[in-house]
């Protein structure tokens, strides 16, 4: 199994390619390593010492580092720990949701703008992040502000603030008029 590796915008992430599927449906982000029990692949890469963070993406695994760690050696136990797992055969996560429950919601607005909004991250937005290693999800809209989570790469990236006004916030306000400004949650 060759798994290839990418940097991220984000120094204290990496994107790992191991060359098949990871999720089949969705995503799955994990801050902890008491988070990531329903998950056997997560688990494995949080019992690396320095890991802080997992992100499970479709095609992809973004890891996390506690800062004074260093890639070059975390990065052969990682690589070792995401091919044991995938040659043993077991789940990538067994069973429960992505832990996505911080929803905003909408305050009762227009269903067809929350959709234009929705449809404009999902097609838009979300592909880019993506190569990056990380994901961009709707959380709600009230009062002219979209609430947006950022997960893998994304979160505590030190160009996101970046990438969420001038390009998130500015895409959204020039097709949806409704919308005043972006914010993350």
């Amino acid at each position: 199994m060759f798994i290839q590796t990418e940097e991220t915008p984000n120094p204290a992430t990496l994107k790992f390619l191991p060359g098949r599927a990871v999720m089949t449906g969705g995503v799955a982000d994990f801050a902890t390593s008491e988070s990531a029990s329903r998950s056997p692949l997560a688990s494995a890469l949080f019992d690396v010492e320095g890991v802080s963070g997992v992100f499970l993406g479709g095609d992809f695994i973004t890891v996390t580092k506690a800062g004074e760690k260093s890639w070059t050696t975390m990065k052969p136990v990682i690589l070792g720990a995401i091919m044991d797992h995938f040659t043993s055969g077991a789940p990538v996560v067994a069973a429960g949701d992505d832990g996505d429950d911080d929803e905003i919601g909408d305050g009762g607005l227009d269903p067809e703008i929350v959709g234009q909004i929705k449809e404009l991250i999902d097609t838009r937005v979300r592909p880019s992040v993506a190569q990056d290693g990380g994901d961009i999800v709707y959380r709600g809209f009230r009062d002219g502000t979209v609430f947006i989570g950022m997960r893998g790469s994304c979160s505590g990236c030190p160009s996101s603030t970046a990438t969420l006004k001038m390009g998130v916030e500015n895409m959204l306000k020039h097709y949806i008029p409704e919308v005043r400004q972006v914010e993350a949650i």
